[in-house]
């Protein structure tokens, strides 16, 4: 069975990005797309150090760009997943009322979470580990959905 999954952060230039590109590598069966919360990078691609720690881990994200998450990917999506609690927040904001997509914390899916989010490495600078805890929730995410 395939699924539609959104992948959002705030900026969607390093977190969501890098959760799409490593779970399509993962399961490129289903349909993904990421998304952040605000538009201020709409139309680029991914903050150039996301992309050379994917890159190195041997995860494209080079064809992707930046959107906004908006009201209509409730019926888009059957999967929305969020970085943080306030990707969450902001996600469930703009729910419809009477739709029930399930929205989740990336997170929730790694088996042996190091945290409870993925923390934003464009603050951070911690790139990697952004993507090592990325990696353990998509493994844990197809997993799930293969279920």
């Amino acid at each position: 069975m395939s699924h539609r999954i959104l992948f959002v952060c705030l900026g969607n230039i390093c977190r969501s990005p890098a959760a799409e590109g490593v779970f399509r590598s993962h399961a490129p069966h289903h349909t993904t797309d990421s998304a952040g919360t605000m538009g201020w990078h709409a139309g680029k691609p991914p903050y150039g150090p996301m992309q050379a720690a994917a890159k190195a881990r041997g995860y494209g994200l080079s064809d992707l760009r930046a959107r906004q998450f908006t009201a209509a990917d409730f019926e888009r999506f059957d999967l929305i997943i969020g970085m943080d609690a306030n990707n969450m927040a902001d996600i469930e904001d703009l729910r419809p009322a009477g739709n029930n997509t399930p929205v989740r914390l990336l997170t929730d899916f790694a088996h042996e979470s190091q945290s409870d989010h993925v923390p934003d490495p464009y603050y951070t600078r911690d790139f990697d580990g952004a993507l090592d805890l990325i990696e353990a929730a998509v493994a844990g995410l197809a997993s799930h959905l293969e279920r």
